[in-house]
């Protein structure tokens, strides 16, 4: 017996269609915040005498991610206190499973602890 995807139903298409539309909202306006905090980061240290680098954007995007991680495991994205480990873990297994599945090269998966043992 073969299995195959349901059509959708109206209201689901529309579900998703709502659903694509705010994730890309979601996404276009973290991108734009990351830009924006690099670029008034970098005119703030122009203005002042401290000549090293300001913070990259990949920085900024990482502070971000560490930020969303935390709250995402019921931390405070301040001080990364309350988080829940086992929600910790099933979102960086998620990560790994994504890193797998589109980046990881033939091979890779013998190089991962699980599978040495």
């Amino acid at each position: 017996m073969s299995e195959s995807c349901p059509v959708p139903t109206p209201a689901e298409r529309h579900y998703i269609a709502v659903q694509d539309s705010a994730e890309r909202a979601m996404m276009a306006a973290i991108q734009r915040a990351i830009d924006d905090a690099a670029a008034q980061a970098a005119e703030a240290l122009r203005s002042s005498e401290f000549r090293d680098s300001p913070p990259s954007r990949d920085y900024l995007a990482a502070v971000a991610h560490q930020k969303l991680f935390a709250l995402l495991c019921g931390a405070d994205p301040e001080t990364f206190v309350g988080g829940n480990p086992d929600i910790a873990a099933s979102i960086l297994e998620n990560g790994r499973k994504i890193s797998d599945h589109y980046w990881a090269k033939d091979g890779a998966q013998a190089a991962r602890p699980e599978a040495e043992g």
